[in-house]
């Protein structure tokens, strides 16, 4: 018999409210209302974004092109160098982009007074593997080179992204690792990643039905995305971990992917890397784009940023 989970109370009213949702499924979808839905769903479901005094488009040369990015700084100047945290959105490789993850890209830059760059790489199926991984390389290291369009100088490299920008994190750490840019990425935060295969995982079979992200969305992503299961860009946990920049691993207990960021954890700590792991019980997937709808994740986010703050060694 299996053990109900804990689920928290706003949570549940939150997982509830989407039960009652009419139409159809995401994997029922064309691309196009799939990508509109999760714009509305965030717009719905998230805070409103920070007025902060940075908020600036930019874009920076890829191998296939410009890749736009986003800009955010509570602070109008930096007199120093600083590390510059880069993000990587979520949505499966496949639906996200800059403006879905505007207001927790808002929210981070403010709470950790970092500068904090956006990425938007190219999204499957147009872009298929790895040509989001690409992207989230070229503009890394542009950022890591201080370029005067960014008006900022990096000292380091904070990488950060949720689900498949959680993966892109992994990747991005072990590709610069193998190969660094101009300065050094001296912290990765994967929030719920994608690192190993998640399916067969327990964590799958129990929550792939009724819990935010489901196991037919995850199908669709994958079926778009289309990544080598035997490159390590494309499940980090094929690639090397004793070399691994300070991670923190953040995952939910109700999400069909936790295992797999737990088995990143687990690989870190096995070899003998600096990890901080983050368990957060009693919410889903996504849970830091709820933030408006399920207000106990705005603690959640908090908390990660306090163990960044932490890693870094500065003091709140």
């Amino acid at each position: 018999m299996t053990d109900t989970p804990y689920i928290r109370p706003d949570m549940k009213a939150f997982i509830d409210m989407m039960a009652q949702v009419k139409g159809p499924k995401m994997a029922e979808m064309t691309l196009a209302e799939a990508r509109e839905s999760y714009v509305k769903l965030h717009g719905i479901a998230d805070r409103p974004a920070r007025a902060l005094p940075v908020i600036r488009d930019l874009a920076c040369p890829g191998r296939n092109g410009d890749i736009s990015l986003r800009l955010y700084d509570a602070r109008e100047a930096r007199d120093e160098a600083t590390p510059v945290v880069v993000f990587y959105h979520g949505g499966g490789f496949v639906i996200g982009d800059l403006d879905t993850h505007h207001a927790l890209c808002s929210e981070i830059a403010a709470l950790i007074d970092l500068p904090l760059v956006a990425v938007h790489y190219a999204r499957a199926p147009e872009g298929p593997f790895p040509a989001a991984i690409l992207d989230c390389e070229a503009a890394t290291r542009w950022v890591a080179s201080s370029p005067a369009a960014l008006g900022r100088t990096a000292s380091g490299i904070i990488t950060i992204g949720d689900s498949a920008g959680g993966n892109a994190t992994v990747v991005v750490g072990q590709l610069l690792t193998a190969a660094p840019a101009e300065v050094p990425v001296v912290l990765q935060v994967p929030i719920f990643p994608l690192v190993e295969d998640a399916n067969g995982s327990a964590s799958m079979a129990q929550f792939s039905e009724g819990y935010v992200l489901t196991g037919e969305t995850m199908a669709f992503f994958d079926a778009a995305y289309a990544a080598d299961r035997s490159d390590p860009r494309g499940f980090p946990i094929l690639g090397r971990h004793d070399n691994a920049p300070p991670t923190i691993v953040v995952t939910a207990s109700l999400d069909p992917i936790r295992d797999s960021g737990r088995a990143y954890a687990r690989a870190l700590v096995d070899a003998g890397r600096d990890c901080v792991f983050l368990e957060m019980r009693g919410v889903t997937h996504s849970f830091v784009n709820l933030r408006q709808m399920v207000p106990s994740t705005q603690r959640d986010l908090e908390r990660i940023i306090a163990a960044m703050r932490f890693m870094l060694g500065n003091p709140a």
